[in-house]
């Protein structure tokens, strides 16, 4: 027994070294797919900010759809996601809203630890998520291939933050919400707001009804669908394989199907409205340089990667 607990000593120490952003089976996933990806750096103020871009083999100009990763960073699910919402026709935008947050000024992929991960997410400013969003939105209309049209879709506490922008950004198409809690209010709302909840899941679910009486009352759009049975983070435990839910999975497949189908009834690009966000601090303009290629509250238990 012993021979055998000393032989496995090198493999889980190297198990413990690896990223918290590590999941094997999407970074395999990942690696397979051909289409293109990048990374790019957005700067705003004294700010750079680092994207991972997913481009669609399509030859018609199409919509970006910004993604916004969960409490756990720019995980491999979350550019393995990124990478299927482009197999469905889109560009997307991920921003690392971690990026220089981690050890040694490092990004989500530098955190050793899933707790020191959560801490960081946690305990980002609003303003600068909304500051962050920004850069990628701005940076959403120029791409050449982009035809104006930019959505948010986040997961967990990006779902959150995805519902929270909505509150901020004029000129959003539309905002997808996956199982994250609504802002404190809802009047700047210019967007329909579609939201993606678990059965299971009784900490967001108990803020929907809530929710849709405030929509409602504001005079805005926000449509609701709970998926019964699956518990939160079904995106991502849909498909994992060693999810032991089956409603995850089969959550997971009616959202992907709905979000597909909500994105190709996206309308043209919307008109101009000014001004385009309400100012954090001062106007955020987003520049670009290129690099080689290469949820939910702080409070809440972490579900397993």
């Amino acid at each position: 027994m012993r021979r055998h607990t000393l032989s496995l000593l090198p493999a889980l120490l190297l198990l413990a070294a690896l990223p918290i952003t590590a999941q094997q089976w999407a970074k395999s996933k990942l690696d397979a797919s051909p289409r293109h990806r990048e990374y790019v750096t957005l700067k705003h103020d004294n700010r750079s900010l680092q994207a991972f871009v997913v481009y669609p083999e399509v030859n018609r100009k199409v919509p970006v759809v910004i993604l916004i990763h969960e409490i756990f960073g720019l995980s491999d699910w979350a550019k393995e996601m990124a990478d299927e919402i482009a197999a469905a026709g889109y560009i997307v935008v991920a921003p690392d809203l971690l990026s220089g947050a981690g050890p040694n000024g490092g990004n989500s992929d530098s955190f050793t630890s899933m707790d020191a991960t959560t801490k960081a997410v946690s305990g980002l400013s609003p303003d600068q998520v909304n500051a962050d969003l920004d850069a990628a939105a701005d940076y959403a209309k120029k791409i050449p291939s982009s035809n104006g049209t930019f959505v948010t879709a986040g997961f967990c506490w990006g779902g959150g933050k995805s519902f929270a922008f909505a509150t901020h950004r004029r000129d959003l198409a539309a905002a997808f919400v996956f199982y994250g809690p609504p802002p404190a209010e809802f009047t700047t709302i210019t967007a329909p707001v579609y939201g993606f909840y678990a059965g299971n899941d009784a900490r967001i679910g108990a803020t929907v009804p809530a929710t849709i009486e405030g929509m409602k009352a504001a005079g805005k759009k926000y449509d609701p669908v709970t998926y019964d049975g699956a518990g939160h983070g079904f995106m991502r435990a849909g498909e994992d394989p060693g999810n032991t839910n089956p409603a995850n999975k089969i959550a997971r497949d009616q959202a992907f199907g709905r979000l597909t189908t909500l994105l190709k009834a996206l309308p043209a690009k919307r008109s101009s409205m000014k001004p385009l966000y309400l100012p954090v601090h001062g106007t955020q303009k987003a520049q670009t340089s290129k690099s080689e290629p290469p949820c939910h509250s702080s409070g809440a238990v972490a579900a397993s990667m």
